[in-house]
């Protein structure tokens, strides 16, 4: 039996091999390495990001708001897992705990959507530091129980909750304007989700780069060398989990006016799974593969949609190409780069 499985795999294994000696990331490193090619790739890049609306349908623009949205989570949670080395398999409840927090405020109190952004970032921290202080001297898998654990509370709380709309969530929220233009086509959604995402960047690229930044990344290698080194593992943990949840709760925040209606099914489990394969697939710490991660999670099973077999297939044959990935890629599709000796 060994023999026949070996016979079978041993082209996708040629190929693996073939591919891995490419050393495409380690080439485009030494390419990146060179600051102009640098900015000309990340000045080319935006500029086709901002063109795009003007040659694309509703269609392509709204898929590619989804990759957008899911950039967004990935860059707030790779603060907690990527920077830090936490395990948090909750990150929808600080999504939720945005949305929600805006939602409510609309409907119920009439508030300006601009007004509710900072109201949103004071609940995520307030949700932050409480699920957060008393659990992250826990490590690794109970760490992940408890981050579900909460991410449930949240959701079975809006679910029962008259004020959050029980189980049918908030309907009817109504989209705000921005310099006296009202936000109800897909196109300017787009160019606001695409200033976020650089706004994230910028405040992601801050962070992996500062004295903070570096902290977590003592407490992700070695926590207990950290400590013995006189940081203060906890309060950079705590930290951390802040900034992750204030961007998630942020984020949250747009996806409700946005959507103009949310509901619990949107914050389940697999949601947390989701934001967390984006940050797994293209590789934990690492801004770009985080990028990547997200846009290949949002935008591949779209590829196949319109086939006429495939497009009912279409997540089995996702499925199959991120095995595949796993396999050729198993620290994401652009990890940290790997130091020379």
């Amino acid at each position: 039996m060994e023999q026949f499985f070996a016979r079978i795999f041993r082209p996708f294994d040629r190929a693996f091999k073939w591919f891995r000696g490419l050393h495409l990331v380690e080439r485009g490193y030494r390419l990146m390495d060179n600051k102009l090619y640098k900015y000309i790739t990340f000045g080319a890049i935006l500029l086709i990001m901002a063109l795009l609306p003007l040659f694309s349908n509703d269609y392509t623009l709204r898929v590619m708001w989804n990759a957008m949205f899911y950039m967004l989570l990935a860059l707030g949670l790779n603060v907690i897992v990527g920077y830090c080395g936490l395990c948090d398999l909750g990150f929808a409840a600080k999504f939720a705990v945005g949305a929600y927090t805006t939602g409510i405020l609309i409907k119920s109190f009439d508030c300006n959507f601009w007004l509710t952004l900072p109201v949103a970032a004071l609940v995520s921290i307030a949700a932050a530091i409480a699920i957060g202080a008393p659990t992250l001297k826990l490590r690794s898998d109970y760490l992940a129980i408890v981050t579900l654990g909460f991410a449930e509370i949240v959701r079975i709380t809006m679910r029962n909750w008259n004020m959050a709309g029980g189980a049918t969530g908030l309907v009817g929220i109504p989209r705000p304007s921005l310099f006296g233009l009202h936000l109800t086509k897909i196109s300017h959604w787009y160019y606001v989700f695409l200033g976020l995402v650089i706004l994230f960047i910028i405040v992601s690229n801050r962070i992996r780069h500062s004295r903070f930044g570096r902290a977590l990344a003592y407490i992700r290698e070695d926590e207990d060398a950290a400590q013995a080194m006189g940081v203060n593992v906890t309060k950079y943990k705590l930290y951390a989990y802040i900034i992750g949840a204030v961007m998630g709760g942020v984020t949250g925040s747009f996806y409700a006016v946005q959507m103009g209606a949310i509901a619990p099914g949107s914050f389940d489990f697999t949601q947390s799974v989701n934001i967390l394969l984006a940050v797994i697939l293209g590789g934990m710490g690492k801004i770009p593969g985080v990028l990547i991660g997200a846009a290949f999670f949002a935008i591949f099973p779209e590829l196949f949609r319109d086939i006429p077999v495939i497009g009912d297939m279409r997540m089995l044959f996702f499925g199959i190409l991120l095995v595949i990935v796993m396999i050729t890629r198993p620290q994401g599709l652009w990890p940290e780069r790997t130091k020379q000796r």
